[in-house]
């Protein structure tokens, strides 16, 4: 299928769209077995947080103390036992690392608070429309679910959803343009029959006034 037929008229593709690499592979199931066992866990730590009523901060705080309580017996035991201490990898952070990450940080942070100056002034009133759907969007979601769920069921779409239009993109795309096709050729004549006719009427009140 050309690029013509395709969904935005896009050149590249799910895969390079997506960044390539690791979460690529991850997302349209190129390495099942890594994918299935990020599934399989979040669905027990989901399972986890729903039935045992722990909070996210009480569980990992318990996960800690047990690593760092084997880890502290085990680095004793191996001190008075003349065996090996246990192996850490290497716990440090680069300056390089650090100013990448604060880099990040403050470019998108930047283009957020600029982009609210911006729906503050009035300055861009479709950005502010935008932002108001999204915000109505996620009121809506967060009173049907909680966070976990909502996070989980976030989690099951983004590794479901790309490899599914990956794999069926050819349908997906023609019956999208279609459908869309079909819509622009609705609003033609609504525009013709209704917007038009209404424009006419306002334009003549405002003659006769």
């Amino acid at each position: 299928m050309g690029s013509s037929n395709r969904l935005f008229n896009r050149q590249r593709t799910v895969y390079e769209i997506l960044g390539g690499g690791l979460v690529a592979d991850v997302m349209l199931w190129r390495r099942g077995n890594l994918t299935m066992g990020i599934l399989l866990v979040t669905l027990a730590a989901w399972v986890v947080f729903e039935k045992s009523g722990y909070t996210l901060l009480s569980l990992v705080s318990n996960v800690l103390l047990l690593l760092i309580g084997i880890l502290f017996l085990w680095a004793k035991s191996a001190a008075i036992l003349n065996r090996p201490a246990p192996p850490l990898p290497e716990l440090y952070l680069s300056e390089e690392t650090v100013n990448e990450m604060g880099a990040f940080i403050r470019a998108h942070v930047n283009d957020i608070l600029s982009a609210s100056k911006d729906i503050a002034l009035g300055k861009d009133a479709r950005l502010f429309f935008k932002v108001a759907g999204y915000l109505l969007l996620i009121s809506l979601v967060g009173g049907l679910t909680d966070f976990l769920t909502l996070g989980y069921t976030s989690l099951v779409v983004v590794l479901t959803v790309p490899a599914l239009y990956e794999r069926y993109e050819d349908y997906i795309d023609s019956y999208t343009i279609l459908g869309y096709r079909k819509m622009q050729q609705l609003y033609v004549k609504f525009d013709s029959k209704f917007v038009n006719r209404f424009r006419k009427w306002i334009l003549e009140k405002q003659k006769l006034s």
